[in-house]
């Protein structure tokens, strides 16, 4: 803190020089009456030491690598090695989107990350009625353990890191991912990588849920503790603050209901019987990078020091890998537009960056024509290219935290680290997140924020490049990359040949062991990788799940 002398200067310095800003603003008005982000918060004219000298340094910033971990949770960052430069791919079959796969390594990825196909996310197989129109066109369809070994043909598990975003069958995801690996000869103890895993917000946000609350928040402790044992270097779960985001919540709100969403987790891992410095080292979490490049870059270092404080003193973790926030970025779909593709490259620069400066572990970053279709190579070559350029090129890297100090950042760092604690607060008021989302409170208040959000754009009161100004005649883009509905015919097709040479004595032996299994309370992980080596299909192993524990109803959070 500076000294009471040193400050009483500033300000009376200030003072005057506020004045007379003041007074010549008659002459040279602002572009705008207020100056407000998107979470609310007003944003003063100018920064000085008069808004931090309230802070304590070491309680507050602290250094890299040590508690409260606002700076970084490594004491060297990227001086070290660079964050994980893992781009978000899947599409059709396994044959087409392991090519995809490899051709990314080739061009220096260094982590895979699986989108799966509608179909996939919700537990159906390819040719189920629900299917229809859906097979492979958000992401690759999985639909056995034959489909997960095309997948990674090739691809060496003990090598690559591998981050799947999966949710209500993210355990049968994770099981096919462990039988591929021993296959290749490869233990489970040596695998790396993420299972998204997280249901909360698929309640809330995003929509693909299969069972209710309860039975998952189940599932998803069996998979801690399974993989606490067994696969120790796996990320159990990834709590995504991503969907929220783009389902049109603030900076703020983002990181509050996906640390309400966290401490939801960690409560029922705790509830289970389960010591916390034994499975929150392994917890990860999954953020958006928007477009207001300073507000990203306060919201990163203010989530890291308030997810330290909740571990530290909520759950009274010793361990200081339990305290550190780890997270992927994604840059934000939201924000690339169909008009002037080619202003979605800087966007995502832009956005790439204010991750990287936050301090995040792995990275994807959007392709430019992603709001027209499937990313083509050329369009994902330069996602990935807009990464190495600023890991080699911008000198960003060289020092940790380059920001810190800013008084602007450090004063939004703290403001965005108040709002979301009183957020947090609320939530426990109503019982924790999954009351919250029960009465319906996440989903209201990130439709609202939604509402304003667009409002201010057809308003034309928030600019976005070449959509509300800068307007220009484009012609219709060609040669765009589409899935063939006959993908679907050829999934079904192999559905039948491994049905038609697998042991089906087998298969009904594991099915009914996962029922007896998820009936009662044994951990339901081994039952659910046994029925996968012997190729029940994911639409068999979770309709036997759907039999036990239901399906989730969505509520209705207009009324």
């Amino acid at each position: 803190m500076a000294e009471a002398k040193s400050l009483e200067e500033v300000r009376s310095r200030y003072e005057r020089w506020a004045e007379k800003v003041e007074g010549a603003l008659s002459k040279r008005p602002e572009r705008k009456e207020a100056f407000v982000n998107a979470s609310g918060i007003p944003i003063k004219r100018v920064y000085s030491i008069l808004d931090t000298q309230d802070a304590d340094y070491l309680e507050e910033i602290g250094f890299p690598g040590e508690y409260p971990f606002t700076r970084g949770v490594q004491p060297t960052m990227y001086r070290g090695r660079f964050w994980t430069m893992r781009q978000y791919a899947g599409f059709a079959t396994a044959e087409e989107s392991n090519k995809r796969y490899k051709f990314l390594l080739s061009q220096g990825q260094t982590g895979l990350s699986v989108a799966f196909d509608l179909p996939t996310q919700i537990g159906y197989d390819s040719d189920d009625e629900m299917a229809v129109g859906e097979v492979g066109k958000v992401g690759v369809a999985i639909d056995s353990l034959k489909d997960m070994e095309i997948l990674f043909d090739g691809i060496p598990l003990d090598k690559v890191s591998t981050s799947m975003t999966i949710n209500a069958p993210a355990a049968i995801l994770l099981a096919m991912y462990i039988v591929v690996a021993e296959n290749q000869g490869v233990p489970s103890e040596q695998l790396r990588g993420t299972i998204q895993n997280d249901i909360l917000k698929e309640y809330s946000s995003r929509g693909t849920f299969i069972f209710p609350p309860k039975p998952s928040m189940r599932i998803i402790t069996d998979i801690f503790s399974y993989c606490s044992e067994k696969v120790p270097q796996w990320n159990t779960i990834s709590i995504s603050g991503y969907h929220i985001r783009e389902a049109g919540s603030t900076a703020v709100q983002e990181i509050a209901f996906t640390l309400a969403n966290g401490i939801a987790y960690v409560k029922a891992a705790v509830d289970a019987g389960l010591e916390v410095d034994t499975f929150a080292p392994r917890l990860s979490f999954f953020f958006n990078a928007h477009s207001d490049f300073l507000e990203e870059v306060a919201k990163y270092r203010a989530a890291r020091r308030l997810w330290a404080e909740i571990m530290k003193e909520r759950f009274q973790a010793k361990n200081p890998r339990s305290m550190m926030i780890r997270f992927h970025t994604q840059t934000a779909g939201c924000t690339l537009t169909a008009q002037q593709p080619k202003n979605n490259i800087v966007r995502v620069a832009f956005q790439a960056l204010s991750a990287v400066l936050g301090g995040t572990q792995s990275l994807h970053t959007n392709s430019m024509d992603e709001a027209y279709c499937l990313p083509s190579e050329e369009a994902v070559r330069i996602a990935l290219r807009t990464q190495q350029v600023i890991a080699h090129e911008t000198g960003v890297t060289d020092t940790v935290d380059p920001l810190a100090g800013s008084y602007y950042l450090e004063a939004l760092t703290s403001e965005i680290y108040r709002r979301a604690d009183e957020y947090i607060r609320k939530i426990d008021e109503m019982g924790g997140a999954a009351e919250a989302i029960e009465k319906g409170f996440v989903q209201r208040e990130i439709q609202d924020s939604a509402y304003q959000y667009q409002r201010e754009i057809e308003s034309g009161e928030r600019v976005v490049v070449g959509v509300n100004r800068f307007e220009m005649e484009e012609e219709e883009p060609m040669d765009l990359l589409r899935v063939d509905p006959a993908v679907r015919v050829s999934q079904i097709e192999k559905l039948k040949g491994v049905r038609e040479h697998r042991d089906e004595g087998a298969v009904k032996s594991a099915l009914a062991d996962l029922e007896r299994a998820a009936t009662g309370d044994d951990n339901i992980m081994p039952h659910i990788l046994t029925a996968v080596r012997a190729y029940a299909t994911l639409g068999e192993i979770c309709g036997v799940l759907r039999g036990v524990f239901g399906e989730y109803q969505q509520i209705n959070t207009l009324g």
